[in-house]
């Protein structure tokens, strides 16, 4: 199961400035508000042609992140149809709707996520791919059934470091979910997720990681100041220009550890 060294009292600090209370608790009310918004209207939405469904989603799934006080940018673009493999650094829970307003995709999490309150019924509404992390016998399987959804022309987001990282350093690309695009014959999209304060001080704020609770980290995100979240979007990797998976999880990850940089240490 792979883990990061970071934890909440190491690694993540405090927001910068921090906004008075009572400015916090209405942005977590809005943003709780628009969560169950979106719960409640997930019915009505899967009825709607894909063109109309994507738009929705892309729009509520910024209204989160808006409103729990963040800004975002956005630089590079996803192909809008088709099979695709997006892959990401993992920081945040907020990492899932800033990727989703790129392009609406089915979310591969660990089936601990099912259980979570509100957040696992809106998981399991949207059609993620819950993985057993204790089972690896599971995991060929799982690489199977996210091939079946690339060829079917969906789109997957996998975070393949396997757990959060504060955002100072990053994990190694783990590399069976890139065998997935190889079986399918889409494209990889690489995405690197970054949080900085908008003087461009980069933050571990929306950290979510080791054991830190969910409650305690919406509560740090909706108290901080001018949060911005940046998402960068490389070009897209096709399939057949990497022999195996493992040079396709090098070329996603950009990372020089083919020239010998040790994993897990990269800025």
């Amino acid at each position: 199961m792979p883990g990061a060294p970071c934890s909440p009292r190491g690694c993540v600090e405090s927001a910068r400035p921090w906004t008075g209370v009572p400015r916090s608790a209405l942005r977590l009310g809005a943003l709780l508000s628009v969560v169950l918004v979106g719960v409640l209207l997930t019915p009505l939405v899967g009825r709607l042609r894909a063109a109309r469904r994507d738009r929705w989603i892309r729009r509520w799934c910024l209204a989160v992140v808006r409103a729990a006080g963040v800004r975002t940018r956005i630089t590079g673009a996803a192909p809008p149809t088709g099979g695709l493999l997006i892959v990401a650094n993992h920081i945040s829970w907020l990492d899932i709707p800033l990727l989703a307003a790129v392009r609406p995709a089915r979310m591969l999490a660990k089936t601990e996520v099912r259980g979570w309150p509100v957040v696992g019924a809106v998981a399991a509404r949207g059609g993620t791919l819950f993985i057993d992390r204790d089972r690896l016998r599971a995991l060929p399987g799982t690489v199977e059934r996210i091939a079946g959804v690339l060829r079917g022309g969906a789109a997957v987001v996998v975070f393949p470091e396997g757990s959060t990282w504060c955002g100072r350093a990053q994990g190694r690309y783990r590399r069976a979910v890139f065998q997935a695009a190889l079986d399918a014959g889409t494209p990889v999209q690489p995405v690197r997720v970054r949080y900085r304060f908008a003087d461009g001080t980069a933050s571990t704020t929306p950290a979510f990681v080791g054991e830190d609770a969910l409650l305690t980290s919406l509560w740090r995100v909706v108290s901080a100041r001018a949060l911005v979240a940046e998402i960068d979007l490389s070009p897209t990797l096709a399939p057949d220009g990497h022999p195996d998976r493992r040079t396709l999880a090098a070329a996603a990850q950009g990372t020089p550890r083919a020239a010998g940089a040790p994993p897990g240490t990269h800025p």
